[in-house]
């Protein structure tokens, strides 16, 4: 046990550095089609997400993003299909909608907007996909864990 390990343990982990833990909705098409492009290339990536594969980012229910938080997310990341390019015509479009709406129930219940952000990747942007988990993960390790009331 290292010396930081053993700090920690004695203090209760007290002194141990915030990872936080990041749920992402990935479309089944492109989003997820890129995260496996990023990990095929070997693309150094946090491991701070937890990848959720849907067959379209227009299926992701607020509810799921709700729940996450709920069960211990600091942050959730929805990725989609890039508009024009979604596999079920225009249900990348409804995501966004839902996603607007989500940030105003979010804001609501105190969550900061930062901790739920969409974007849009294709299979063909591994790259992407890297550069956006490694941002998410700093933007939400900056703000800190996320204190949710079970009341």
């Amino acid at each position: 046990m290292s010396t930081e390990a053993a700090a920690a343990s004695a203090t209760g982990g007290a002194n141990v550095a915030f990872e936080p833990r990041i749920v992402a909705f990935l479309c089944n098409w492109c989003a997820y089609a890129g995260a496996d492009k990023a990990g095929t290339s070997q693309a150094p990536l946090p491991p701070n997400v937890c990848a959720i594969r849907v067959m379209c980012s227009g299926r992701v229910d607020p509810e799921f993003i709700l729940s996450a938080f709920q069960q211990g997310a600091d942050g959730v990341l929805i990725l989609a299909c890039h508009p024009g390019d979604c596999h079920y015509k225009e249900q990348n479009y409804r995501a966004i909608q839902r996603h607007r709406m989500l940030l105003r129930l979010l804001k609501q219940l105190g969550i900061a907007e930062e901790r739920c952000r969409f974007d849009y990747v294709s299979a063909a942007e591994g790259d992407r996909f890297g550069k956006l988990v490694t941002d998410m993960t700093a933007v939400i390790r900056a703000l800190g864990p996320l204190k949710v009331s079970t009341e």
